[in-house]
């Protein structure tokens, strides 16, 4: 697909861009093109263009993807610096745009006296991939927040669609495939600055003592089996430390895998299966994957 036949933009459009340094693993290959589109109106048209034939995938921070080594086809989507922001909209409620950060949603809330959405602060990732995939730690998760987000469909038709229509369940959303969450509105409760800044910081602690965090890794890679948590059946199976090639399940925590150096996203993903296959052996357990695995085998 050559340039020629892609819609123009106003934003940035890069052919053959390589993804493994926009994502936490520092692995996989190239986005066939790679968008960054200037503001919605952009991104809109752009879809809208695009032949319909054409795969379209959002990306955030990266941090809970692996991205093959084959690289993805179509368009991957990136919001940059005019989605990564937060405007207050009343006492207890903000906007925030698509690409902006847990760390700057939770402080924007602080500053502004709502509390509730700390937990944002310990999720390494954007508001897009919170409302796609009902992010949560600490025992909150965002459908417990949200009110609505503006999304702009495959067709380039922009909508809204309400918590509801969401359909939330555990780490999932009805979120229609390839649309690009542009924004979205979260609703608190009155706090004190101080006292959302402590909960931050108790988060923030609860993460560095217990997440390897200055390594390369996904997050945790697979959802917790309820009632169980899914380093406890990873751990019991014998798992902790497991390697395949430069990939290692973390000893600090289990349910991470990690990129030591060198390793290839097959060998990350395929480390991921070992574990599955150990832990229904030990257990019965079926692990579901919570990190995304997408584009082609080299």
């Amino acid at each position: 697909m050559s340039v020629a036949e892609l819609p123009r933009v106003r934003g940035k459009l890069k052919p053959h861009a390589p993804l493994a340094p926009l994502v936490w693993f520092k692995s996989g290959g190239a986005a066939e093109w790679l968008f960054e589109p200037a503001d919605a109106a952009d991104l809109q048209q752009f879809l809208r263009d695009l032949p319909a034939d054409v795969p379209v995938m959002a990306l955030g921070l990266g941090s809970n993807l692996i991205v093959r080594d084959g690289g993805v086809p179509g368009v991957v989507v990136r919001l940059g610096k005019p989605f990564a922001t937060v405007e207050r909209l009343d006492d207890l409620t903000i906007r925030c745009g698509g690409g902006a950060s847990g760390i700057l949603v939770s402080s924007a809330a602080r500053d502004a006296g709502i509390a509730g959405v700390e937990f944002l602060r310990s999720i390494p990732g954007t508001v897009g991939g919170f409302v796609r995939m009902n992010g949560g730690a600490y025992g909150r998760e965002v459908k417990d927040v949200l009110v609505e987000a503006d999304v702009v469909l495959r067709s380039g038709e922009p909508v809204t669609l309400s918590n509801t229509d969401l359909g939330y369940t555990y780490r999932h959303s009805e979120l229609p495939d390839q649309a690009v969450v542009v924004s979205a509105t979260f609703r608190g409760q009155p706090g004190e600055p101080a006292a959302i800044q402590a909960e931050m910081d108790r988060i923030a602690a609860s993460r560095e003592a217990s997440q390897p965090l200055r390594s390369r890794t996904g997050g945790s890679t697979f959802k917790n089996p309820l009632p169980s948590k899914a380093w406890e059946v990873i751990d019991a199976a014998g798992c902790r430390g497991l390697t395949r090639g430069e990939a290692q399940v973390s000893e600090k925590h289990c349910n991470f895998l990690l990129n030591l150096g060198s390793a290839t996203s097959a060998e990350i993903e395929q480390l991921g299966e070992d574990v599955r296959t150990r832990v229904r052996a030990h257990s019965g357990v079926e692990l579901e994957w919570e990190i995304q695995r997408v584009g082609q085998p080299k």
